[in-house]
């Protein structure tokens, strides 16, 4: 599916069902550690309106704002278990997630690929598949489920699990720079970038196997800003000129 084209359900929507992958940094607001509910209820607005087009929604939640395995704060632990700890944070993110959610009047569900059935769902792609088409949004948790693998390589999994038209990867930046655009001022923003060439520059969108995952299935990313307010109904709509556009190119 193009940006140019609609759904058949709906002919004013570019895209009918897109995974959100937002980091748990972007749900610390301006603090330096945890959950700014504030932020958190601004998100579930935000998804609301999406929602309210008819357009179908999932999201991955990462964990960072609590607990990375790859961070300092890791130390010398075993890789696996740091892994396993990060999982539990995005089950936390999770559920925050799903309250703000639910306490702007949408049907959410949250599934996890580890067992934590007082919190959460097993993740069961059919299941998964049938809450979105019951217009509940869908909350992935725990990653994969396994070590090693980032939230990136989840959200990149489970969009193709679930049959996405796209995945949102949502920033604190415009999109995709040719330089970090935190530390150079003269970083220059891509309209459109293929994988390879991401995968070439080393380019900072999700990790090399989320984005060789994609590549192989030619699943779309968009990289967009989500600080800024209604982007995602923006590139929902198919807005020309937000955020960056990461395909297979022409």
């Amino acid at each position: 599916m193009t940006a140019e084209e609609s759904t058949p359900e709906n002919p004013g929507l570019t895209y009918g069902r897109v995974l959100l992958k937002i980091s748990g940094e972007a749900l610390m607001g301006e603090q330096n550690y945890g959950i700014d509910v504030d932020v958190a209820r601004g998100v579930a607005e935000e998804l609301k309106a999406v929602h309210e087009l008819g357009v179908q929604v999932a999201v991955v939640v990462g964990g960072g704002n609590i607990f990375r395995g790859v961070s300092k704060s890791a130390g010398n632990m075993d890789r696996s278990a740091a892994d396993y700890i990060g999982m539990l944070a995005t089950v936390m993110n999770a559920v925050v997630l799903q309250d703000a959610l639910e306490k702007v009047d949408v049907n959410t569900r949250v599934m996890s690929a580890i067992d934590i059935p007082q919190l959460a769902e097993p993740f069961i792609r059919r299941r998964a598949v049938r809450h979105l088409e019951k217009g509940r949004i869908v909350i992935f948790a725990a990653g994969t489920g396994n070590p090693y693998f980032t939230t990136d390589s989840a959200a990149a999994l489970r969009a193709l699990e679930i049959r996405a038209d796209i995945i949102l990867k949502a920033t604190k930046v415009e999109g995709v720079y040719n330089a970090d655009p935190m530390l150079d001022s003269t970083a220059v923003r891509y309209d459109s970038i293929t994988y390879q060439q991401v995968l070439e520059q080393q380019l900072k969108v999700m990790d090399a196997s989320a984005i060789s995952l994609c590549m192989d299935n030619s699943l779309p990313i968009v990289v967009f800003n989500m600080r800024q307010s209604g982007n995602i109904m923006k590139v929902v709509t198919g807005e020309v000129g937000v955020g960056t556009r990461v395909w297979m190119g022409k």
